[in-house]
């Protein structure tokens, strides 16, 4: 099923692509919002265009789009069993640990007879 959604949703997604890029630029991008390149009726106060049939095609395979995008996202995450933080998967060892150079646990420590660090005095 997910993988199903997801290619409907690439194939929603190359469909959306070559609907906005099939219509015609309105003119003036974001220098028209404001005025500052048209009259204040073409504006943000300006009337309603009227749609066509590639503007409904936008709206809809964007909603669709967004929808299958939450839909996944809320599947990705349920597939996942939550874990406790404190669960631990490997068994705890108590054996001890190895020395660091080898020799150094095999051999007792030298015996301190009292003269070590006065020879030569």
């Amino acid at each position: 099923m997910y993988g199903f959604l997801l290619a409907v949703m690439v194939l929603d997604g190359l469909i959306l692509s070559v609907v906005i890029l099939l219509q015609a630029g309105k003119g003036g991008g974001l220098a028209a919002v404001g005025g500052g390149g048209g009259t204040m009726a073409d504006g943000v106060l300006g009337g309603r265009q009227a749609t066509t049939v590639l503007t409904r095609a936008t709206w809809t395979t964007g909603t669709i789009f967004m929808v299958l995008a939450l839909v996944l996202s809320i599947m990705s995450s349920r597939a996942r069993a939550p874990e406790s933080v404190i669960q631990v998967d490997a068994p705890v060892t108590t054996t001890a640990p190895e020395p660091v150079l080898p020799g150094l646990g095999d051999t007792p420590p030298p015996a301190n007879d009292g003269n070590s660090g006065n020879e030569g005095n």
